[in-house]
């Protein structure tokens, strides 16, 4: 469970992120866009299943997966029901979107867990994992977007961020043992975000910078295993 009231940000959340990643040059949009093509990649343009965003929020990942990924069926949860409310009602009349987890699906194509996990307390993040495994089909994805604590502009970010104030910071190898642990492990590790506004003509190079632990989140791409 995560410690941070959400609901007290709801309203501004938006507002509250972009302030925070506006050194990148860049609003949230961008970055949910960019996490979003990142899963339509992976996954494929033609992918018909359904998709969980765990950590949802306001939507604004939600959105842009169904955006690329128009065949999916998006589902999200969140803790905070106030955030769940200010969700886009076009989004919420395709999908379910929920701040109670046991109303959510037991069988996903994928789950999407997107900078939640630094807000979750270290001694839960194992159940957190397994619990969401076993809502995801054999072979079925997990995607982990998190914060890369090797940055020195990420841990900036982080400290400055009003909704960051409980946040600790995962290594990709700690991320990586939940996923082992929970019969998910991962196939792929990348490391994503590299180059602010100002130098967005070298984001091109960013596909071959994947394997540079200095982007300033990272991405982990697991499959569930036939066992547990």
């Amino acid at each position: 469970m995560q410690s941070t009231n959400f609901d007290e940000f709801s309203q501004d959340y938006k507002s509250l992120l972009d302030r925070s990643v506006a050194c990148s040059g860049e609003s949230s949009e961008y970055f949910a866009e960019y996490k979003a093509s990142y899963v339509a990649r992976r996954l494929g343009q033609g992918f018909q299943g359904k998709i969980l965003d765990y950590g949802c929020g306001i939507g604004l990942l939600s959105g842009y997966l169904s955006k690329h990924l128009p065949q999916a069926i998006i589902h999200g949860y969140d803790v905070s029901e106030q955030s769940i409310g200010e969700i886009a009602p076009g989004l919420r009349e395709q999908g379910l979107f929920s701040s109670s987890l046991e109303r959510m699906d037991s069988d996903y194509h994928a789950v999407v867990i997107s900078n939640v996990m630094h807000h979750i307390p270290p001694a839960e993040r194992q159940s957190t994992i397994c619990g969401l495994a076993k809502r995801t089909r054999v072979a079925g994805k997990v995607f982990i977007f998190e914060h890369n604590p090797w940055n020195p502009l990420t841990r900036w970010v982080v400290k400055h961020c009003p909704f960051d104030k409980d946040a600790v910071l995962l290594r990709p190898k700690e991320t990586a043992a939940y996923l082992r642990s929970a019969n998910v492990p991962v196939s792929r590790r990348d490391y994503v975000v590299f180059f602010p506004r100002v130098l967005g003509k070298l984001r091109w190079l960013e596909p071959l910078l994947a394997w540079l632990p200095f982007g300033t989140q990272y991405a982990l791409v697991a499959e569930r295993t036939n066992h547990g």
